[in-house]
């Protein structure tokens, strides 16, 4: 019973963090889903797309079911899963992204959680279902706060749903910036602290 229990919870909680991630595309122009945002290339469609390879191969290939469609390399040199080509398309990538939690899905639900599975690229590759569902929520939630930050920098959007956002008060938040700046001279010695 807690074992359902458990699943459930944690199922819930990936799709929430899944919708977060695929939502922080909404609205946004071709090149600002696309271009790299970090100095290390981050981008928000290569996030969604590097989610999608996770999750196809975390809750498939790693419990003895493939995804059935070929997948992108996986973590190479050039980081060619955390970025999109030109010719892949938005449309391309969110549509692998919502097959591969699918077959995810389908694993969550038909396998119980101590069902056994083998994870080859981690120290311990002796793994169970739960372990592993919880990795993927973790590294799912992780990039959704990720693409969260970046969606932030580029129009000030933030939340976690569509139906949950609220119009931002932009001069609200310019004082409250400045209020944790001056905090931040502060603590340096650079200004004195007012409030």
């Amino acid at each position: 019973m807690i074992d359902d229990f458990a699943k459930d919870c944690l199922h819930e909680e990936l799709n929430d963090s899944r919708a977060a991630l695929v939502w922080k595309l909404d609205g946004l122009c071709e090149y600002d889903i696309r271009r790299p945002l970090t100095v290390t290339g981050t981008n928000l469609l290569g996030l969604v797309k590097h989610r999608a390879t996770g999750e196809a191969r975390y809750l498939g290939e790693v419990f003895g079911r493939p995804f059935p469609e070929p997948l992108p390399r996986w973590q190479d040199a050039d980081g060619s899963d955390h970025w999109v080509t030109a010719a892949e398309t938005r449309e391309q990538i969110v549509d692998f992204y919502r097959r591969a939690c699918a077959h995810a899905d389908a694993t969550i639900r038909e396998l119980p959680l101590d069902a056994p599975g083998h994870v080859p690229w981690w120290p311990r590759p002796h793994v169970k279902l739960f372990g592993v569902l919880v990795h993927v929520l973790q590294d799912t939630t992780r990039h959704a706060g990720h693409a969260d930050i970046l969606r932030e920098g580029l129009d000030g959007r933030t939340g976690v749903l569509a139906e949950q956002e609220r119009p931002a008060d932009t001069a609200a938040r310019a004082a409250h910036r400045a209020v944790v700046e001056q905090t931040a001279l502060a603590a340096i010695g650079a200004v004195p602290e007012r409030r």
